[in-house]
């Protein structure tokens, strides 16, 4: 039977398609794919300045860790060519800056990137209240990650159904930088790439 997809819904953040012809088990990996095994880009390591916030530095490097970035999947290496890379490698690494000082609320707007594609998916999101007299330095460096190691670096929210005529819908929300298009298409191209991959160890085996 051959594989039948089509498009259901479409928002900037959302897609809804169905799938014909293809089995429930293909239908999870490829969710698991999507949630935990397409690179996406978030804050690692934050070198701290100067902090006069009511908040920890622990607690605002968490904060930071959590806002989604976007990128250029061009200029970034994989994670797993990246392990024992310096922050000072830009094929890694992005450095974003942040100074303030209040009274002032502070955005994810207020992030300043070295590099232009990267840069958060949303502009308002507070990081911290600055009260008068009080100031926030750091550097931050962000590079892509899975969302297998944190959820930081999770991709989308993925969920499916089947009917009774085991037509598959998929919903697919992107949390990330990455369009849902982008989602979808990227977790494709792991799955090819770990099919061909068992396809090699298997031909290795003797019988």
């Amino acid at each position: 039977m051959a594989i039948k997809i089509e498009v259901l819904e479409r928002t900037k953040d959302t897609i809804k398609f169905s799938v014909e012809g293809i089995k429930p088990s293909f239908a999870n990996a490829l969710r698991r794919i999507m949630i935990s095994e397409v690179p996406t880009m978030a804050i690692e390591w934050v070198d701290f300045k100067k902090n006069d916030s009511a908040m920890y530095d622990e607690i605002l490097a968490h904060r930071l860790g959590l806002i989604p970035l976007t990128y250029d999947k061009k200029a970034y290496k994989l994670p797993e060519e990246c392990k024992d890379a310096s922050v000072k490698d830009t094929q890694c690494y992005a450095k974003l800056k942040l100074k303030k000082k209040g009274p002032c609320v502070v955005y994810s707007d207020d992030l300043e990137s070295d590099d232009e594609s990267v840069r958060p998916v949303f502009d308002k999101i507070p990081i911290v209240e600055l009260l008068e007299g009080q100031e926030i330095e750091l550097v931050a460096y962000a590079r892509l990650g899975y969302g297998r190691e944190h959820i930081k670096w999770q991709g989308a929210v993925v969920g499916y159904s089947i009917d009774d005529s085991g037509k598959i819908t998929f919903e697919v929300e992107t949390c990330s930088g990455l369009s849902p298009e982008e989602i979808v298409v990227m977790a494709t191209e792991v799955f090819e790439k770990k099919l061909k991959e068992f396809k090699s160890q298997v031909s290795k085996l003797k019988f």
